[in-house]
């Protein structure tokens, strides 16, 4: 999968820097005023994740496929709830078509992944000195899958695939995309109120901070008061970005030094997750009055989100509603396509579990759209050299179109209303 925002973010150093003004901020700002929202949020049950690997079985079983194969990541915490990281040491699951899942790990393991595993109890382990990917073969033997089809989920890294092709010689390796994204791509109701959650502890961040801004702060500055913000309220912080001035017309940012100024963009892009739901949401104003040209940039950029919306209905394909977007900024002169200045990225990324999850809105891609799939919609107008406008809120469709997780931005002179 592409690197996600917050990983970008990371390595690039873009408004992260925790500078004196923004450490007054921490110290001071919360106290008393914030409180959390997300408090009576309810993590997905155990019950639900039965559910999920019940759907998933369905799938395999309807596809001639024996078992998935996950490692750890935001897979294996949707099925199994077990939270862990990636390392040399593989530690994953194997859910079969037919029986119980499995779950391996090194042995000095055990006892943590057994804190946050939801469901099942057959832990196979390995030392030190041992091949992981032989107690893969014996799970796979056990499950009836030796000669069989095993799935690969999407993100599983080439040297765990590399071993199980290698320890188990007679399985055929096999794509996992129609399983999972078969499962992940339809949000419930459960996960639809964690993404709802989500989404009000980003804005209510981004209305407690905005007033707050001052010329001279630093990107930093603002970065750390919005992630000061998001933590009191109950969210845990994904990525906090703020692109001031020229650096607003790069989508990801520049490492330049940036403050606010009197007559200069400002552009946020910043979400958080709330019992593994994350939302997204980018708002774009002038600090002190805009200009023409920034006026009428960004209510072209307002209409884009709208007609996005609009185009958005079920069974239209994914892609359309980036074409339907793309075409009307080109009639204004923007683009043509991805060119600058115009809009240079999709339209927009699913979303859920992760920032950015498949599929996306962009030219191409012909999934349609259906019940529970929740997406960014997020266009922009980017003009190198000059500045940038984007404008980003979340949706989920349902029978009767999509529904906001947050309401648009009312205009440039008043982001958030």
């Amino acid at each position: 999968m592409a690197m996600s925002k917050r990983t970008f973010l990371k390595a690039a150093g873009v408004g992260g820097a925790t500078l004196a003004g923004a450490s007054a901020f921490a110290d001071n700002a919360t106290a008393g005023k914030l409180s959390s929202i997300a408090k009576d949020a309810q993590p997905i049950s155990v019950d639900e994740r039965k559910r999920r690997i019940a759907k998933a079985q369905k799938l395999m079983r309807e596809a001639g496929i024996g078992a998935l194969l996950l490692e750890a990541g935001s897979a294996m915490v949707y099925f199994t709830g077990i939270r862990w990281w990636r390392s040399e040491r593989y530690t994953g699951a194997i859910i079969p078509a037919d029986g119980e899942i499995a779950i391996v790990t090194p042995y000095f393991e055990e006892p943590s992944i057994r804190e946050t595993m939801a469901l099942g109890d057959d832990i196979r382990t390995w030392h030190e000195n041992e091949n992981p990917f032989t107690v893969v073969a014996g799970i796979l033997k056990d499950r009836g899958v030796a000669n069989g089809k095993l799935a690969i989920e999407e993100t599983v890294r080439h040297f765990i695939v590399d071993g199980v092709q290698n320890a188990a010689r007679d399985v055929t390796i096999v794509s996992g995309n129609a399983i999972t994204r078969g499962c992940r791509m339809y949000k419930s109701a459960a996960e639809i109120a964690l993404m709802q959650t989500a989404n009000d502890v980003t804005i209510a961040a981004y209305k407690y901070i905005h007033p707050k801004i001052e010329a001279g702060m630093s990107a930093g500055e603002l970065s750390e008061m919005m992630s000061v913000a998001t933590r009191a309220l109950g969210g845990e912080v994904q990525f906090s970005m703020a692109l001031l001035g020229e650096a607003s017309a790069y989508p990801h940012g520049t490492r330049q030094p940036q403050t606010v100024s009197d007559g200069s963009v400002i552009l946020m892009d910043c979400g958080c997750s709330v019992h593994d739901y994350e939302s997204d949401i980018s708002r774009s104003w002038v600090f002190g009055a805009p200009s023409k040209k920034q006026r009428a940039v960004w209510n072209t950029v307002k209409r884009g989100q709208e007609l996005a919306l609009e185009t958005a209905q079920i069974g239209v394909a994914a892609g359309a509603v980036d074409s339907a977007v793309r075409k009307f900024y080109e009639g204004k002169g923007y683009g043509p396509n991805y060119k600058t200045p115009g809009l240079s990225h999709r339209l927009g990324h699913g979303i859920g579990m992760d920032g950015h999850e498949p599929v996306n809105f962009v030219e191409g891609e012909k999934t349609r759209l259906a019940p529970g799939m929740c997406f960014s919609n997020e266009p922009g107008i980017y003009i190198f050299g000059a500045f940038g406008i984007r404008l980003e809120d979340c949706l989920y469709m349902t029978e009767d179109g999509p529904q906001l997780f947050s309401a648009l931005s009312p205009s440039i002179d008043k982001p958030f209303g």
